[in-house]
């Protein structure tokens, strides 16, 4: 059997995938590498190494890893220009899914390591002596994680993390710096997908904390539904109800489920509110759009505003397949 055969089994649209008609799928899997790997991976619940090893050779993958230094950074340095340095590079070759095994990006990460942590064990993109960013640690800990890092580099990144939990169960990056007194849903989130990458790739050191300010956090986003106020029940920012991507720090509803779903956690009645807002943005098309994108210099834009975007329709059908929504 040749490898076009293993990657494109014969197989019946309509029984690997009941939420969605033919096209849908179809249209998808004429997407980047990455965006098919995930189909099958997610949506199909098809197995496809092949092509997870191609998503550093050919599309998206190929032309984010093309932009690295000679020094081994991507833009000017670690957080500098916001979207096109090594920090937000490194996160979106993790969501691509590429393999965790590229020589070049794990060099990178021990340069970070090396360069970037401040006195108080964080990684720190403005100094070694300045107060570290809970909401960028937690986004170092995930693809830190994901590409297999050395437990011991990120023991100190665990320490600080678990220093900046606040009373409310999640976390925000001012705590340390400004002295917030409540959670904030963009720093709770890239922690907790940062905690949830730690466990997935089997590291141990202080699991049992980090489980349980997991918990926490989770119940923090349950409580306001996603999206709302816990004391009015107004949406807190209208951009999470936006349907964006790349997320980069941002909180947004299709972010958060995504997590939710990712770690196996079952449908809450907490949730309807949100979930309702996802199945009304579905375009007459059965896609789903890319609402906006956030402002900033870019490598290049994988999908453009105003458009269907593969993206966002992958996400939104995998987080309703995890938690049995049928489309009527």
């Amino acid at each position: 059997m040749n490898i076009t055969e293993l990657c494109f089994p014969a197989f019946d649209f309509k029984t690997a995938y009941n939420m969605v008609d033919n096209e849908v799928i179809e249209w998808l899997l004429k997407g980047d590498i990455s965006i098919q790997y995930q189909v099958y991976r997610d949506i199909l619940k098809i197995n496809k190494p092949c092509l997870k090893e191609r998503i550093a050779l050919e599309g998206w993958g190929k032309e984010f890893l093309s932009f690295r230094n000679k020094n081994g950074d991507w833009g000017l340095k670690f957080y500098q220009p916001k979207w096109t340095s090594t920090h937000y590079t490194l996160l979106d070759l993790k969501n691509l899914s590429i393999s965790n095994q590229q020589k070049e990006i794990t060099e990178t990460i021990r340069k970070i390591v090396h360069e970037n942590k401040s006195h108080d064990g964080g990684i720190n993109p403005i100094g070694t002596k300045s107060k570290s960013d809970v909401c960028i640690n937690g986004m170092f800990l995930n693809y830190a994680s994901y590409f297999d890092t050395n437990e011991n580099d990120l023991t100190s990144i665990v320490d600080f993390i678990l220093s900046q939990q606040m009373k409310d169960g999640g976390f925000n990056c001012q705590l340390n710096r400004k002295g917030a007194t409540h959670s904030s849903l963009h720093s709770t989130l890239s922690v907790i997908e940062g905690i949830l990458e730690y466990t997935r790739m089997g590291y141990t050191y202080r699991i049992q904390e980090l489980r349980k300010a997991e918990d926490d956090s989770r119940e923090f986003i349950l409580q306001h539904k996603l999206f709302k106020s816990d004391h009015t029940g107004e949406i807190i920012d209208t951009k999470m109800v936006m349907l964006s991507y790349p997320s980069r720090w941002r909180y947004d509803i299709l972010r958060a489920f995504d997590y939710f779903q990712y770690a196996g956690i079952g449908f809450d009645a907490r949730m309807t509110d949100a979930l309702d807002v996802l199945i009304q943005k579905q375009r007459t098309d059965r896609k789903w759009p890319l609402q906006a994108k956030h402002p900033g210099l870019t490598h290049f834009d994988m999908e453009k505003p105003g458009t269907a975007s593969r993206w966002n329709t992958l996400r939104v059908l995998r987080v309703l397949n995890h938690f049995g929504y049928y489309q009527k």
